[in-house]
């Protein structure tokens, strides 16, 4: 699988328009690129391929043309209406998404709490008791990250509903998010 370059956007990109990729989760809401808490770029990505990737094949793991992928981040950057009908394709968005995680500077779980789900996650108790500590860490999360992990695990289950046609069951997607949620 090809990985997906992040070419420069200094030339490229309007300094009157707020940054969209690689910048905080809680500076996206400050600068009003967030919508009931999580980034507008997410909750575009995730409409369209709802509606249009579900029962794609190979959907997160299939990359989309890093071109395309490209002037798709270009012109959030930019601050234009993006039409994902009109403008991309499901394996460029779903590869646009992967990017957005990826260039988190915190990631969706902050790098503060790793080594308590890290620790949570090798505890030999019983999944009761793991369950109830899991639920009281996940409160510790900041608002807008608890925000973006809880939409993003209600998408990500309505894709695992797919798995038969696009491939992608819960262990396929915790394999490819997993990496973009723990940064």
């Amino acid at each position: 699988m090809k990985k997906i370059a992040a070419l420069p956007l200094t030339k490229q990109r309007d300094s009157t328009c707020p940054k969209v990729f690689g910048v905080s989760l809680l500076e996206l809401q400050r600068q009003g690129l967030s919508k009931n808490g999580i980034p507008i770029v997410v909750c575009n990505i995730v409409e369209y391929l709802t509606q249009h990737g579900m029962s794609q094949e190979g959907l997160f793991r299939v990359n989309g043309s890093m071109k395309m992928v490209e002037q798709l981040r270009l012109q959030y950057e930019r601050g234009e209406e993006v039409e994902l009908v009109k403008d991309g394709d499901v394996y460029s968005a779903a590869s646009l998404l992967k990017l957005f995680l990826r260039e988190l500077p915190d990631g969706i779980i902050t790098s503060a709490l790793h080594p308590r789900f890290i620790q949570l996650y090798q505890d030999t108790r019983n999944d009761m008791q793991k369950e109830n500590n899991l639920k009281e860490l996940l409160k510790e999360l900041p608002d807008a990250h608890y925000c973006l992990l809880k939409y993003l695990c209600r998408f990500l289950t309505r894709v695992a509903e797919h798995h038969v046609e696009n491939r992608m069951n819960l262990c396929n997607l915790a394999t490819v998010f997993g990496p973009n949620c723990f940064q």
